[in-house]
């Protein structure tokens, strides 16, 4: 069965478009992806999914049901975590969580209190002494202190420093375990590696792929930038090497294929720096979808 049945999903405010024709499905007990470049409509393709706001036409099921028509009865059984959480400020961290637990039919202290020590949450302080890492910790215990069926994270880990990011995805790991199913929005393609069997890909508000993990990382490009002296030839002239800037001391390059090739005009120079990295999403996007 599917937790998720996305149905030519269209929002359009006024003339702008926000997403358009979504067509895909997540598997109960899956981690799926949801990647793009900040604006290409993930946001709003998950507010609408969760009839926070409406659609201009097509439909979204949750676990068999209409999202709008059973919207309120679907809801009990999401946690959704906005990639902006905007609280009381006077109010206590604990008050927030046990007046949010008070929506649901069974007692969630336990579990705010299991996941406050997970994500190192102090209960007592108040929201507005808090770092936006730390309003961002809120938001994940809310979001999970009534053990939802289905799990909605739209930008969850800005904020967090790589070792509370690291904790979260394991938190995430376990509550997958236990039967969850998720969908993780982000921009980052690393973090949807890490954690998702499937992902769809979204840009200018329309679904541009949708790919097993696997799969988009033997098609991933690496970002080579090499420092050197008397590098202005053409021996990167190869297959596989796109987008190729060549000065005297600087090479920049992306590269698909065996990278064996690299490394071997790589050892016939003299280098003074080299630079590997996963390029951004914007820029997969500029060579994959152009």
């Amino acid at each position: 069965m599917n937790a998720i049945e996305f149905n030519h999903l269209t929002k359009y405010y006024g003339v702008t478009k926000g997403c358009e024709d979504i067509n895909f499905e997540v598997k109960e007990g899956e981690i799926f992806g949801f990647i793009g470049p900040n604006g290409a409509g993930k946001s709003t393709t998950i507010r609408t999914m969760l009839s926070l706001i409406y659609p201009t036409s097509g439909s979204v099921m949750i676990f068999g049901k209409d999202a709008i028509t059973y919207g309120s009865e679907v809801r009990k059984d999401i946690g959704y975590l906005p990639s902006e959480i905007f609280y009381y400020d006077k109010m206590k961290v604990i008050d927030l969580l046990n007046y949010s637990a008070s929506f649901y039919d069974h007692d969630c202290t336990a579990r705010i209190h299991e996941l406050a020590e997970v994500m190192e949450l102090d209960l007592n302080r108040k929201i507005q002494d808090l770092s936006y890492g730390n309003k961002k910790k809120v938001g994940i215990v809310q979001g999970l202190l009534h053990s939802p069926k289905l799990i909605i994270l739209d930008e969850p880990t800005s904020g967090l420093d790589p070792l509370m990011q690291q904790k979260f995805f394991n938190l995430i790991v376990e509550e997958n375990k236990k039967g969850a199913t998720v969908l993780f929005s982000s921009h980052i393609l690393s973090e949807v590696q890490q954690l998702c069997n499937r992902v769809a890909i979204i840009k200018d508000g329309s679904i541009v792929s949708i790919q097993d993990v696997k799969a988009l990382a033997q098609d991933a490009y690496k970002k080579f930038t090499i420092y050197g002296s008397d590098l202005n030839h053409g021996k990167f002239q190869i297959d596989g090497v796109s987008e190729l800037n060549v000065s005297e001391d600087k090479v920049t390059f992306f590269f698909k294929g065996d990278v064996n090739q690299i490394v071997s005009i790589i050892s016939q120079l003299k280098l003074k720096d080299i630079l590997i990295e996963e390029p951004t999403l914007e820029e997969i996007f500029l060579h994959y979808y152009e």
